[in-house]
């Protein structure tokens, strides 16, 4: 059956991004005479793994804080979509960002990005999450075999849990993509209501939707059955230009490192890690299975 792709956008057809959210933490009396801080303001990216309008006030908790250790007002931007923050991080319109782990694959070829911090838990290890495909409990699908001929519900192109690794998953079973119908509903949450509605066979969810849908009384596990899950991916790079001058850079991995569990609680909510512990050191090459992962895949920039 035919791939419908609802949000294929390359980054030569991206001419401008727009933003789904936007807001600035107050600049403190001194920003304007800060070396890190030249205009007074620092650009934080994040890519739209949740509802925009949940993501925003959780991120302004951590903004402010990584602020007051930078004394640099930031403004987080939740962009559009997967291929604009790549983008607008090429094109110097983003200081910081904040990747999915695939996303940051290509930040890192398209946009020089390169990996600081990402989220660890409260003993301190680097925290993970894993794709999974998830059906009704009385279906007749029972492993992901069984998804020949049927409506499967994938989140947004680009996304590591909620496009590759599914597809990457059928792939290793043996299916082709012609044999099935896949969707795009828009986003994480979104392959969820198809699913929990019925208007869709199977869909898409990852651990951190999971557990966010089961707390808010948005979704019951108990109704559904999970018939295949991935192995576990690091969680999202907080990223910086290469390019950037050293001192920027140290002086922003190192307000993310001692920034306090509470400051980054909210956001980890998001991300299934609760309790939250300090951010955790990262390089290229925690990501080197997702820089696999794209090459057996055979992804390029336009798959995002």
């Amino acid at each position: 059956m035919k791939t419908t792709r609802t949000l294929a956008l390359s980054l030569a057809a991206l001419a401008a991004f727009t933003l789904a959210g936007c807001s600035s933490t107050e600049a403190p009396a001194s920003a304007d005479s800060n070396a890190y801080c030249p205009t007074g303001e620092l650009k934080f990216g994040i890519e739209p793994f949740e509802d925009p309008t949940k993501l925003e006030p959780a991120y302004q908790v951590l903004a402010s804080a990584l602020g007051k250790e930078l004394d640099c007002s930031i403004e987080v931007q939740v962009v559009e979509d997967y291929a604009a923050e790549v983008l607008s991080m090429r094109n110097g319109k983003l200081d910081i960002g904040q990747f999915g782990p695939m996303g940051y694959v290509f930040a890192s070829t398209k946009a020089n990005a390169e990996p600081l911090a990402s989220f660890g838990t409260s003993d301190g290890k680097l925290s993970s999450y894993t794709a999974g495909i998830w059906v009704p409990k009385d279906s007749d699908i029972r492993s992901i075999e069984d998804l020949r001929g049927k409506d499967l519900a994938l989140g947004s192109v680009g996304s590591t849990s909620g496009d590759v690794l599914p597809r990457f998953g059928l792939k290793k079973a043996g299916i082709t993509e012609d044999e099935l119908n896949l969707n795009y509903a828009g986003g994480h949450p979104e392959a969820l209501l198809a699913l929990a509605k019925g208007t869709v066979d199977a869909a898409q969810i990852n651990s951190q939707t999971l557990a966010s849908a089961t707390e808010s009384g948005n979704f019951d596990p108990a109704g559904f059955r999970q018939v295949w899950e991935s192995e576990s991916i690091p969680n999202d790079p907080i990223t910086v230009s290469a390019d950037a001058d050293p001192a920027f850079k140290a002086a922003v991995k190192d307000a993310l490192l001692n920034l306090a569990p509470a400051d980054i609680e909210a956001v980890g909510k998001f991300l299934d890690v609760t309790p939250a512990g300090p951010l955790i050191e990262v390089t290229k090459e925690t990501y080197n299975p997702l820089f696999d992962l794209a090459e057996t895949m055979g992804l390029t920039e336009k798959d995002i």
